[in-house]
């Protein structure tokens, strides 16, 4: 005959049942973001903060990296893409609980620490003045894309091939400018918002006409439902209060117009 579990066991299975509890309650809310947006989102992060009482964890990275990990189970609740396309796609494949939301449009530059005058880029380029020029990889960094986007538009991309030297990320691109390691790269005109020291920075608008529209995206992700879903609806019901906008706009973004129906 089996013997009866003691009541010590017992206690000690019920203590072990609550521990697990109070540590899935205590988890955080984990937002995926791209890394063109990793200073907005630490601005988003304390405000949403102050506010709620939510606490939030940002993990960044590129928008195509980040969507391989939530296509394979990567815990995220909310992600924030530097794009549409990748918000989309984990929608149209269940990973999204509802239609993705444009929550800001970005906007190309090209920038360095440099003497030259940066007005006329594309014969800057063309004439060989820049020997080492940064992109992120087109394949997984929206920004990447619309750079290629850009220089193939002003029929650059076979000339200057040799040297681009691509990045993994926008946020590795704003790296080697800011270390010197390359005399100019194709970013996110928020960047000039997060430089310290803008004076050693020469920049200048890449023509929006050049390149897709950088609408980016945020999906509230199906993993929410394991814990978080409260927190993270109320974190994507968030970029679109007057408080989110007013932080996008003063980072360097421009704000999605919103069609009246």
């Amino acid at each position: 005959m089996k013997k009866k579990p003691t009541f010590r066991i017992l206690i000690l299975t019920l203590l072990f049942c609550l521990a697990g509890n109070a540590q899935l309650s205590a988890q955080v809310l984990r937002i995926a973001v791209a890394a063109n947006a990793q200073q907005l989102i630490k601005r988003l992060q304390k405000d949403f903060e102050r506010k709620t009482g939510i606490k939030s964890e940002a993990i960044v990275g590129a928008s195509g990296k980040l969507t391989t990990q939530i296509m394979n189970g990567a815990p995220y609740d909310v992600f924030l893409s530097a794009d549409t396309e990748f918000p989309q796609k984990l929608y149209a494949k269940q990973f999204g609980l509802q239609p993705p939301k444009i929550y800001a449009l970005g906007s190309l530059i090209i920038c360095g620490k440099t003497n030259l005058d940066l007005k006329n880029w594309p014969k800057i380029l063309s004439g060989n003045k820049a020997r080492r020029i940064a992109i992120a990889n087109p394949k997984t960094a929206p920004y990447g894309k619309a750079a290629e986007e850009a220089l193939k538009y002003y029929q650059l991309k076979d000339k200057i091939s040799s040297n681009l030297v691509y990045a993994e990320s926008i946020s590795q691109v704003n790296t080697y400018i800011q270390t010197g390691a390359v005399e100019l790269g194709f970013t996110t005109e928020s960047f000039l918002y997060e430089h310290n020291d803008k004076s050693k920075l020469k920049w200048a608008r890449v023509d929006a006409g050049s390149y897709g529209e950088i609408e980016q995206g945020a999906i509230l992700l199906a993993y929410a439902k394991k814990g978080k879903l409260k927190e993270a609806t109320q974190f994507f019901d968030y970029l679109s209060s007057s408080a989110a906008q007013q932080i996008i706009r003063k980072s360097g973004y421009h704000l999605p117009i919103v069609k009246k129906g």
